[in-house]
């Protein structure tokens, strides 16, 4: 067997896990989502670079299907494959994602189910990350059938090699990936947060019509309806500014080459990033071609800040004064465009028809005092996006280095206390010390059971590799029950959980 590192060795990904592809499902087959059914877990489920996307659109499938389903549904800690990509972009191709729940995806053609099969040996989160890294990707990209569409065969992924280290430096390198990824889902759940804050203010004073001394203000006819004295109703293009001629498009061949920090945007994400920037500031980005519209009429928006580039798919505006661009993106949420689209195969909404969509502006003051408010929330949120930009390069730099064996991790301690993998004498929590001990000067300070030299780590070790309590202590009859139920403990607390940040 070939040897990646000293005790690491080569596996295909078929000896050690199962391999599913998914169900055809028919245009007919599916259901809206405020129907009780099994959410169809498609490509667009899976992020760019790996990971659960959850602020996708969801299709569902009756529960009445569900003994033709039953094989197909996903289990929790279930590993799912994007089989299919563009062959001009590639972003998503292998990309993997992990199952947050049980019974509640059921899996889509062109996305794969891999299950560990053999526990003893490898770790799920490790394949996560591991599936996710470079060099597994460009390995199995390789391996892909091309045409306008790239596809990955079953027995291409199933022929992929996975480098395993041992399972105690499996997980220590999933809990190290993981704590970046667990910072980062949590500065996501704060920036929803803030963005339904802002939202719910916008609602309340410009929708509801309860702003701040609403009730000395009566309401008025307009061609939108009722409307508080003062307000006015204008067109798009009064209360805005627009900068679609500074728009330039890149084909994927070009954006290859130019492979860099600055995020390159389409008409309702960011498709790539590249090493150059046309804007640079706050600007509001609104589908103008192909994603235009969503499901309940509204326009597809990005509220963007700092340096960018944005294609020739997507309007690049700012607000007017007294508008800000803050402002604009809440007002431009409620607005409904359905009437202003064009076209049926390739929706599209021109900058003619942008700019005469009628919408209310409020006074200068009222106005100002929203954006007293408002505008440090989103401020919040950029500060917040940025630190999840960074905390997701340097677990993508960490990444390659983790798997490859560069950086050794098999002596590093990780616990929850706030202390940082370390070598040497090693930190146990103190309701455990009556069992463990650390020495540097017995096993360079690897935690062991108190007046032995079994590791901790060892003992963990026989009981991953199936030995029972009896086997250990028939084999070492100088620790006791004790020992080993401290044994696990320190996993718990220390080995399995991810570190401080």
């Amino acid at each position: 067997m070939e040897r990646h590192k000293k005790n690491w060795i080569v596996k295909t990904l078929d000896e050690v896990c199962q391999f599913q592809n998914g169900f055809s499902f028919k245009n007919k087959d599916y259901r809206n989502e405020s129907v009780d059914g099994y959410v169809v877990f498609r490509m667009g489920n899976i992020n760019r670079g790996g990971g659960l996307k959850r602020d996708t659109s969801t299709v569902r499938i009756s529960k009445d299907q569900s003994t033709k389903l039953k094989r197909y549904i996903l289990n929790k800690n279930d590993i799912v494959m994007c089989m299919t990509d563009m062959k001009s972009s590639m972003d998503l191709l292998g990309h993997t994602a992990v199952v947050d729940r049980d019974n509640y995806y059921v899996l889509n053609q062109r996305v794969g189910r891999i299950t560990v099969s053999r526990e003893d040996v490898l770790h799920y989160r490790y394949l996560f990350y591991y599936t996710n890294s470079e060099t597994y990707l460009l390995h199995l990209r390789r391996m892909a059938h091309s045409g306008v569409q790239v596809n990955l065969s079953t027995k291409a992924i199933k022929e992929s090699p996975i480098f395993l280290p041992p399972l105690p430096t499996q997980r220590k390198i999933a809990s190290i990936l993981g704590n970046y990824d667990d910072l980062i889902e949590n500065n996501t759940r704060r920036i929803k947060i803030l963005e339904e804050m802002a939202a719910t203010i916008y609602r309340e004073w410009f929708v509801e019509f309860r702003f701040p001394e609403h009730e000395n203000v009566k309401m008025v006819e307009s061609e939108l309806g009722l409307i508080p004295q003062g307000w006015e109703v204008k067109c798009f293009g009064d209360v805005s500014l627009n900068f679609d001629r500074l728009r330039k498009p890149l084909s994927g061949q070009v954006r290859s080459t130019m492979q860099g920090e600055y995020p390159y945007y389409g008409a309702a994400s960011i498709l790539d990033h590249v090493n150059d920037y046309l804007f640079d500031g706050r600007y509001l980005l609104i589908g103008e071609d192909g994603s235009v519209i969503t499901k309940d009429g509204r326009p597809v928006l990005q509220l963007v800040a700092g340096k960018f580039w944005a294609n020739n798919h997507t309007h690049v505006v700012q607000g007017k004064s007294p508008i800000s661009t803050n402002f604009l993106y809440l007002l431009m949420s409620n607005v409904t465009i359905s009437s202003y689209v064009t076209g049926t195969a390739q929706p599209k909404i021109n900058q003619e028809n942008l700019n005469r969509i009628p919408v209310v502006s409020p006074p200068r003051s009222l106005l100002e005092r929203f954006d007293q408010i408002v505008n440090p929330i989103y401020d919040d949120i950029v500060i917040l996006d940025r630190k999840n930009i960074n905390l997701r390069n340097t677990r993508d730099m960490l990444l390659p280095k983790l798997i490859s064996g560069e950086i050794d991790v098999s002596g590093f301690v990780i616990n929850v206390d706030g202390i940082q993998p370390r070598m040497g004498g090693t930190h146990i929590p103190h309701p455990l010390t009556q069992w463990l001990h650390s020495d540097e000067k017995i096993l360079s300070g690897k935690p062991v059971i108190k007046g032995t030299r079994l590791a901790v780590e060892f003992i963990i070790e026989l009981l991953e590799n199936h030995w029972s309590e009896e086997d250990i202590r028939g084999n070492y009859p100088n620790i006791t029950r004790e020992d080993i139920d401290a044994c696990r403990a320190y996993q718990r607390k220390v080995l399995d959980a991810p570190v401080s940040g």
